[in-house]
């Protein structure tokens, strides 16, 4: 079957992506093996009570920092070893409960320090730079606000430096709301993936692993030696780690020491979270690679892993060009089979390298535990795979964008199902993201229909699973973004519920766009592309047929499918495409099968004449080839699309015009 260039062009990137893609989950299972056949080999030592700082970078977190004080306060060490610095870069009602609560701890005689700098230049590496010049004890324990650390953390884990070349000891997160939603839960297993898996491996070999950022202690000595803290990043607990590594320091994972934390339970705040490690280990993969992969002393295995780890990002764009490309290749009716005859094989293979593969490394991970985990891994892969927009645009921007601000993932100290977030302060909106997350869920929805009916039913379920969390992840995001104020008086409960109004109908306008455009493209594709995909089977038929009348039959009903004029080549147009002079040639066939009905089919002329004829559908099945892809981008297309954008963009600008409203009424109304 011969194809057009861009056809070639598009499944050379598909087959690119899908390599690339494959490369990554092999290694992923390769650490899986690791961290299942290499036993922590950690050994302790009772090294007394060394002096500690414990260090907590905290900005407007007034739901959780008196609870993280607290727990800190709370730790079984002596007070005299132990400073504690609150490193408090808040410009809101936080800073004055800090201030109030350290007091409260300095009169009971804890060594405590509440931090103010005046500036968040550099954000949390900013801060944790500028308390090094205040800190001269031995270790340093970090921990992020969400975070509720054990009364014996530290009576367990500084043992763990029992060699003098340990700089890092990162202990397991915990999860204190895992159960909140389905969300939570995926979220929990995804970095309980991390954790046991890469972080076990890596700890437990000379892999270089990475600093999570809090619910570790480190060595002063060794953050000094790696150059200390570095603002040029997105993620300073990467990049110190990894200079760490480069210097000669071990970092080690304790499993069995676990700190539980809040995961986020808003979706707006989790795709920061997201956005935030996706854009800053490609920014850290810059930084870094260059010197890793020319530094002698590194094993090759070491360099290898830690192109992995830094650039593991770019697996969401490559998953991007595989969905766009997939329903492309499948109108074009290029072969994707791995087996010809057996496309099952096919499905076989993606659910081996996928899911199985998965269920299996739960199993040997979680042991008799592994069925609850397992129920949570459909709703992880729609999740990841939903995440794939907000994180390609985080891996571009870490590539091309300048260095951001540090936004930090807002909690709100949910700890029981029961606990509401909504109503209260540092809820997100959505993003300029949420319109691109629609826009390839509508466009899977179509490749779904393409897998369909070209034929290619075992497809649909590889497109199907991405469109559902590119959905899903839209959806949430937008109900997660309703305008809630606190009710003080009767006249802001009126504004609060004629902006959930406004909202409720901006939603219903949103997915009532959606939902014509769905059908609008369904309606175009039936009407449209599909006649032309069953002219080009009917075609093949002919081109493998001797007999006159199923061949008059075929040659008919193709001129019914195609359209009688017009050409949907509308840039520099070319005979070959117009359809008026398919019908014309198609009419000549019909006359020369007529003039063949009654002929003895063992003629030499016979023979002849049919050999033309299957030349001829050969030639107009091409011609329809270069025509289908047209079809897709014709100009009524182009303007329905540009109009139907439009429509959800003026939603999302009135929606946002109405945010600022009801910001503007929140500041007029405390005045």
């Amino acid at each position: 079957m011969a194809v057009n260039s861009f056809t070639v062009f598009v499944f050379d990137i598909f087959i690119f992506s899908a390599i690339l893609l494959t490369a990554y989950s092999i290694n992923f299972y390769y650490l899986a093996f690791l961290s299942s056949r290499r036993k922590d080999k950690n050994p302790v030592v009772q090294v007394g009570t060394p002096s500690i700082t414990i260090q907590l970078p905290i900005y407007n977190e007034k739901y959780v920092a008196a609870r993280l004080v607290d727990a800190v306060c709370a730790l079984d060490y002596p007070k005299d070893k132990m400073k504690i610095m609150v490193l408090d870069d808040s410009d809101d009602d936080t800073t004055d409960l800090l201030g109030d609560l350290v007091a409260k701890y300095e009169k009971k005689g804890y060594d405590i320090l509440h931090v103010r700098r005046g500036t968040r230049k550099g954000y949390k590496a900013g801060a944790l730079k500028y308390a090094m010049k205040m800190t001269d004890t031995e270790y340093v324990a970090i921990f992020d606000a969400d975070f509720i650390p054990p009364v014996w953390f530290l009576q367990r884990a500084i043992p763990y430096f029992a060699k003098h070349n340990i700089g890092l000891v990162q202990c397991r997160w915990g999860h204190v709301n895992e159960n909140y939603s389905a969300m939570t839960q995926a979220q929990a297993l995804s970095l309980d993936f991390h954790f046991l898996i890469e972080q076990k491996a890596k700890s437990n070999s000379h892999l270089f692993m990475n600093f999570n950022g809090t619910a570790g202690i480190w060595r002063r000595e060794c953050i000094e030696d790696a150059g200390g803290w570095h603002t040029s990043t997105l993620v300073e607990d990467l990049d110190l780690s990894y200079r760490a590594q480069m210097k000669g320091w071990k970092c080690v994972f304790i499993s069995d020491i676990v700190v539980d934390a809040e995961l986020p339970v808003q979706m707006n705040a989790a795709k920061r979270q997201q956005f935030r490690w996706a854009k800053g280990a490609i920014q850290c993969a810059i930084k870094l690679l260059g010197d890793i992969l020319i530094k002698r002393k590194i094993p090759i295995e070491t360099k290898l892993q830690a192109f992995v780890q830094l650039t593991r990002h770019i697996a969401y764009p490559l998953l991007l060009i595989q969905f766009l490309a997939l329903p492309v290749l499948l109108a074009s009716e290029m072969n994707l089979h791995i087996v010809r005859l057996v496309p099952g094989i096919t499905l076989a293979t993606y659910l081996a390298m996928g899911p199985g593969a998965y269920l299996f490394v739960i199993y040997n991970v979680w042991g008799k535990n592994w069925k609850h985990k397992a129920k949570i891994l459909p709703f992880l892969l729609i999740y990841s795979s939903g995440m794939a927009v907000n994180n390609t645009v985080a891996v571009f921007d870490g590539i091309f964008g300048k260095k951001n601000e540090f936004l930090r993932t807002p909690k709100y100290g949910i700890v029981n199902n029961t606990d509401d977030w909504r109503g209260k302060a540092y809820n997100l909106p959505f993003t300029k993201t949420t319109l691109l997350e629609l826009f390839f869920g509508v466009y899977g929805l179509m490749g779904m229909l393409i897998a369909i009916f070209s034929k290619n039913p075992i497809f649909a379920p590889m497109i199907a699973i991405p469109t559902i969390g590119f959905f899903y992840i839209a959806y949430v995001s937008l109900s997660h973004s309703k305008f809630q104020r606190n009710k003080s008086s009767v006249q802001k409960s009126k504004t609060e519920k004629m902006a959930d109004r406004y909202y409720q109908a901006a939603i219903i306008g949103m997915f009532a766009i959606i939902a014509f455009g769905g059908y609008m493209a369904y309606s175009g594709y039936q009407n449209d592309v599909y006649p032309l995909d069953q002219s080009r089977g009917l075609l093949d038929r002919i081109a493998a047929s001797k007999d006159p009348q199923s061949i008059l039959a075929d040659l008919r009903e193709i001129k019914q499918h195609l359209p009688v004029k017009g050409n949907p080549v509308w840039i520099f147009p070319t005979d070959t495409t117009d359809f008026g002079r398919i019908q014309e040639d198609i009419d000549s066939m019909i006359a020369n099968v007529e003039d063949l009905t009654g002929e003895p089919s063992n003629k030499a002329d016979f023979n002849t004449a049919m050999l033309h004829l299957q030349v001829g559908a050969i030639q107009i099945r091409q011609n329809l080839m270069d025509a289908t892809p047209y079809m897709y981008a014709s100009f009524s297309n182009i303007v329905f699309s540009s109009i139907w954008i439009a429509a959800i963009l003026g939603i999302f600008a009135m929606m946002k015009r109405k945010k600022e409203q009801l910001k503007a009424y929140d500041k007029s109304d405390d005045v």
